[in-house]
């Protein structure tokens, strides 16, 4: 009898420099997402903390270091709170459209803006179009590129002020990355209404969860994923929910 798939290698990476924590080091355990299970096997991982990037699942696997922690949003759950209403509010002609994941001169200039403005030392800084390409097109999973554009005139698309690569599992959506134009005069806050907007589209499709990746308590720039509540971490017993510390 032949086995439904077969059981993944795992590998792991050398120890390289936490973009999270200062002097720390961080180190990766992934295997490979092929064939004709890749979506399944996806699906399994994510359960379980590991996140996706073109045809590779990974998730930290750091000595003496759990700092980095899987969260997701209870989206049946999820009220917004004053400031986000008020966010929805404002940017309500934003217009949206889940777009199959093919790479846009479009959307690797904005990607460009946003890193230049939010994570100039990061490790994506260096990414031209081919590397953008192949994190947008190098999919063995269910994958979409969502745009968020605002009005359009004279029938034509509007200018283009935020994206998320975003994996359809069967629990729910996974942010695999987002991007948006660097304040914005016209509208501020995207990347909170880019993960509202997920969390609606997750409710209306019957989904679960939205997952954000990973969160550091301490390091600023992940404060943003835990104002969406309620809100679980996988943790040695499994998910629980939890109430992180307030900005």
């Amino acid at each position: 009898m032949t086995a439904p798939f077969r059981f993944p290698r795992f590998f792991v990476t050398s120890p390289a420099p936490c973009p999270y924590l200062p002097g720390r080091n961080e180190r990766k355990v992934f295997t490979e997402l092929s064939g004709p299970h890749a979506a399944e096997m996806n699906d399994a991982l994510s359960r379980i903390g590991f996140r996706r990037s073109q045809g590779v699942a990974y998730r930290p696997s750091c000595v003496d270091c759990q700092a980095c922690v899987s969260v997701r949003v209870v989206v049946e759950e999820f009220r917004p709170n004053a400031s986000q209403r008020k966010l929805l509010r404002r940017d309500a002609d934003l217009e949206v459209t889940a777009c199959r994941p093919w790479s846009t001169e479009e959307q690797f200039a904005l990607l460009r803006r946003y890193l230049t403005a939010r994570h100039p030392g990061g490790g994506m800084a260096g990414m031209d179009e081919a590397d953008y390409a192949d994190m947008v097109e190098q999919t063995p999973v269910d994958s979409y590129v969502m745009e968020y554009r605002a009005p359009g005139a004279d029938g034509k698309p509007g200018r283009l002020v935020g994206a998320c690569l975003t994996d359809y599992q069967a629990d729910g959506l996974s942010m695999v990355y987002s991007f948006f134009e660097p304040d914005d005069a016209d509208y501020p806050g995207l990347g909170n209404l880019i993960i509202m907007d997920h969390i609606f589209r997750a409710r209306r499709a019957g989904l679960p969860y939205v997952y954000l990746g990973y969160w550091v308590a301490g390091a600023r720039q992940m404060r943003y994923k835990t104002r969406f509540q309620p809100i679980e971490r996988l943790g040695p017993a499994g998910w629980e929910r939890f109430t992180p510390p307030q900005d």
